[in-house]
């Protein structure tokens, strides 16, 4: 049971798979431009994206659901790890890499950020990590 305890914990997002998140980003940087950022606001004046890869998933959501009441159900604000804005004042540092995956906790998680949004290499956060956890599966 100790196994469960204390390996890492997963969001949804990232237990899909790292590269998953970074191909979205990719995608969402090809086709939201420097121009339709500098636009966000008047295009998306309540809770307004902040990043492209925010931009590509609001049209998507205005465009099955472009009703006011629907737009009026998500919260906005800042987010860490998908958090509420409410957690970000918790920290102060969390303030400094606002984004929604479970990487940006920084110096928790095993594939975390380092400041630029790059990957860390795991063994720099947890040191031993080259040593492998057993994994018991009871049936």
């Amino acid at each position: 049971m100790q196994h469960i305890l204390y390996r890492q914990k997963e969001q949804f997002s990232d237990g899909v798979g790292y590269s998953w998140i970074d191909g979205l980003k990719a995608h969402a940087a090809k086709h939201v431009s420097d121009k339709m950022m500098l636009n966000a606001g008047n295009i998306f004046p309540h809770n307004t994206p902040t990043t492209k890869e925010a931009y590509y998933y609001r049209t998507i959501f205005e465009r099955f659901f472009p009703q006011n009441s629907a737009r009026l159900t998500v919260p906005g604000g800042a987010s860490v790890a998908c958090s509420t804005a409410k957690a970000v004042e918790w920290d102060a540092s969390w303030s400094n890499n606002l984004d929604p995956s479970g990487r940006a906790a920084l110096g928790v998680h095993v594939s975390a950020y380092d400041e630029q949004n790059k990957a860390v290499e795991p063994e720099k956060i947890i040191p031993n990590m080259g040593v492998t956890l057993g994994v018991a599966i009871q049936s």
